[in-house]
């Protein structure tokens, strides 16, 4: 694949269509920086919507946060946040053309992706338990309820469903991307260890890199909207 591309007569780590490595660089950081950009405005028309629906029914926004599990949100924050710290590791052991370095720490942030990936499955398999998924198997009545006398009952405000429609658009938006940083990394991985990178040149670890603290940043607000809003 690398041979199919042209590169500069005068550089062979240059793309033929630049004029030398810095724009080359530049360029690749612009293109990231712009996608990126797109997503903040993705993201934001959801968090837009989410805090007006908020606004307007704080109780049902307040007991549909009751629902989620705090310890497995925290753990996945937990979870996150040390995977933001081995990628960093990763891009700075690029800028010193340590090749085993990326590898070791690209693979244990592609583990760390995958365990976010498992607890978030966990959570939404009890969920879907408790009949919180809306469209699915939504219920105003908990299963633990659904036997008493209406009077023993505590059920949930209809606009809960709507809540729950949020968090599960939000947080698998947000798992989808996930997804799509985990393969990105693997495919990095293996072009490490065909010896694709240099101190030189390593912008596609660096651009990966945005992305992944970028998708952990989303992350750091969902969780205090979604899970830490029974506080407020």
């Amino acid at each position: 694949m690398k041979s199919l591309i042209a590169v500069h007569p005068d550089d062979p780590e240059v793309a033929g269509h630049f004029e030398d490595i810095d724009q080359q660089r530049e360029s690749s950081s612009l293109g990231m920086w712009t996608f990126l950009a797109t997503e903040v405005l993705f993201f934001g028309a959801l968090f837009v919507g989410y805090f007006v629906y908020r606004v307007r029914y704080p109780e049902a926004f307040r007991r549909g946060s009751e629902e989620m599990n705090l310890w497995l949100g925290g753990l996945n924050t937990a979870v996150l946040l040390t995977s933001s710290l081995t990628m960093a590791l990763g891009v700075h052991a690029a800028g010193h053309g340590d090749n085993r370095g990326i590898r070791r720490f690209l693979a244990v942030t592609m583990v760390l992706g995958l365990a976010f990936l498992g607890i978030k499955a966990i959570e939404y398999a009890a969920e879907a338990h408790e009949r919180l998924v809306p469209a699915v198997n939504f219920s105003t009545i908990p299963p633990d309820e659904a036997g008493l006398p209406s009077a023993r009952q505590h059920p949930r405000p209809h606009q809960v469903e709507l809540f729950m429609i949020f968090y599960f658009v939000m947080t698998g938006l947000h798992a989808l991307h996930m997804i799509v940083g985990v393969s990105v990394l693997s495919f990095l991985f293996v072009l490490t260890g065909r010896g694709w990178f240099t101190a030189r040149w390593h912008n596609p670890i660096e651009t990966a890199g945005l992305y992944w603290h970028f998708v952990d940043i989303v992350w750091v607000f969902l969780y205090p909207c979604l899970y830490l809003l029974r506080q407020g």
